[in-house]
Formats: C-alpha cells, sequence, structure tokens
C-alpha cells in the first residue's frame, strides 16, 4: 500500500506540470509580409514577416498564408504543433519561394517549449484567442498616408521591436507624398496593395540615407534575430522602408554568417542604395568570386 502511495505521489507533478499548449512561428525568407489565417481566425491585423502565435492548444491547425502582394498566391495547408508522441512543441515554419516563384512553406524546426522565451527583434507575437488579430471582422482595410513638406525629408522603420523616424530639413529637397492601401478580404482570401508615390527609388527610399543612429538601431535588431534567415528577413525590412548607402549594405551585409544571405540581401538592396555608382564596395564582404561575379551580372542588368 505504501509503494502504491509513493507512486500515486510521484505521479502528480507530471501530470499537473505537462505541456498542454504550443507555439508557432510563421516567417517569410524572402521578406514578403503576409496575413496569418489559424482556423479561419486571422492572427495579425497588419502584415508581417515573421509571425508568432503562442499558448495554441490544439495539435493541428487548418492555417493560410495571405500576401500583401497580391501576385503571391495564398498558401493553404495544415501545420502541426506536435512532435510524433503528440507532445506540444515549440515550432517554426519558413515561407520561401521555389525556382518557378511559388511560394511554399515547409517546416524549419522543431523544439521543446520554453516559458522564458524572449521574442527578437522584428517578430510579431500574438497570443492565440486573444484580440490584437482579426479581431472577428471578416475584413480589414489598412490605409497609410506619408507627406513630406517641402523642404523636409524623413527615414522610418516600421517593424515590431523597432519604430524610428528622422526628419531633415534641406532647401533642395521637393515634396513627397506617399499613400499606401491594403485592403484584405477574409471571406475570399485575397489581398490587394496599392501604392503611388513621387519618390527617387524603391518604395521606401527618399534620396537620403539612413541617419547614423537610426542605422545603428536596425543593425541591432538585425543582430538580435535568432537565425540566420529571420536576420534576411529583418534585413530587407528595414531595406525596403529606407534608403541605404553602399557603405551601410555593407555593414549589412558583415552581419550575416553565410554567403548565401550576404548575396541575398546584397541584390534585394541594390534598388533601395541612393549612391549606386559606388555598389562596387559591397564585393568586398564576399569570400568567392562567383559571388563578386554574380552581383556584378546583378547590378549590371546581366542575370
Amino acid at each position: 500500500m505504501k509503494k502504491l502511495f509513493l507512486l500515486f505521489t510521484f505521479a502528480i507533478p507530471s501530470f499537473l506540470f505537462a505541456q498542454t499548449t504550443g507555439n508557432l512561428t510563421v516567417f517569410s525568407e524572402d521578406g514578403d509580409p503576409f496575413f496569418l489565417v489559424l482556423n479561419g481566425e486571422r492572427q495579425n491585423a497588419k502584415p508581417q514577416t515573421n509571425i508568432r502565435v503562442e499558448e495554441l492548444p490544439q495539435p493541428y491547425y487548418s492555417a493560410k498564408i495571405i500576401f500583401a502582394d497580391s501576385t503571391i498566391a495564398t498558401i493553404s495547408k495544415n501545420l502541426q504543433i506536435t512532435d510524433f508522441d503528440n507532445k506540444m512543441m515549440d515550432v517554426t515554419y519558413r515561407v520561401k519561394k521555389d525556382k518557378n516563384n511559388k511560394a511554399k512553406i515547409a517546416p524549419y524546426s522543431s523544439i521543446e517549449v520554453k516559458p522564458d522565451f524572449v521574442a527578437p527583434s522584428g517578430m510579431y507575437v500574438h497570443r492565440w484567442g486573444q484580440q490584437g488579430g482579426a479581431g472577428g471582422n471578416n475584413g480589414t482595410t489598412h490605409t497609410t498616408t506619408t507627406t513630406n513638406t517641402t523642404n523636409t525629408v524623413g527615414a522610418s522603420v516600421n517593424m515590431p521591436g523597432v519604430s524610428m523616424n528622422v526628419t531633415i530639413n534641406d532647401p533642395e529637397m521637393t515634396s513627397t507624398t506617399t499613400t499606401t492601401t491594403t485592403t484584405t478580404s477574409h471571406s475570399s482570401h485575397s489581398s490587394n496593395t496599392t501604392t503611388s508615390s513621387n519618390q527617387s527609388s524603391g518604395s521606401g527610399c527618399n534620396g537620403w540615407a539612413m541617419k547614423q543612429g537610426d542605422f545603428t538601431a536596425a543593425k541591432k535588431s538585425i543582430s538580435d534575430a535568432s537565425f540566420e534567415d529571420t536576420k534576411l528577413s529583418t534585413a530587407k525590412s528595414i531595406a525596403s522602408n529606407n534608403c541605404l548607402s553602399s557603405d551601410q549594405v555593407v555593414a549589412i551585409c558583415n552581419l550575416f554568417s553565410f554567403e548565401d544571405s550576404k548575396l541575398a540581401f546584397a541584390k534585394y538592396a541594390y534598388k533601395y542604395t541612393v549612391d549606386p555608382k559606388n555598389y562596387f564596395k559591397v564585393n568586398n564582404v564576399f569570400s568567392f568570386d562567383s559571388s563578386k561575379e554574380e552581383l556584378s551580372k546583378f547590378t549590371s542588368g546581366d542575370e
């Protein structure tokens, strides 16, 4: 009888503290913002590139990835939150385009759930069942209008964990007006983005490279990312919302550990660079001549 009592006593903690919920992270390797829909419920009100949903109670979820860019087809797939022993896990899925430029989602990692998880900069975190995602609405229209009056230029970083605005006065600069409208329909599972701008180059480029203080903060947000792919998506998001100098592109490339990541960012950032004539400097970040040749072909339009 005493043995049975002891066995029951030791079994109680395991029963009480068994992990009953899991977490899901979905990120875009190519930096394409998207809406995440789980079992018909949208998890983010604005498109993001890196989304984490915590305290998921079910082992499987029907997911849809709806891109802000309507030219990218919506992904529909069932996602598993457990391991093979049906233990709730902290799982990560990666969204990546194949050689035909079609977006696909695939498992990236699966680890045990840790209660002390700290989200890196650039990650949007949402708790399952709480307000802040779709809010029960069938569709959301989000409109952002940015107006830079004459003699003023601005630089901004808009992403989870980073929010910076800089205003610089210059008598030679002309006014810039940008209007972005994003409309997402939950019932039709489609997303359309329309942008009109008179900016000089790039969707977020206003002709001036990021100010040093903002750039330092931006580099830190990239460095703080846990995964190489997350670093790349964060860096792309920063580049697409700002102008960069060739030297700043070099500095960001040096934050990556792999040659492929450096090359991917160097290609992506080219159209957001204020001094493309100096882009030859970026070649110095590569270890292989093949990477240098590939970037040179890309910038010259031969690729």
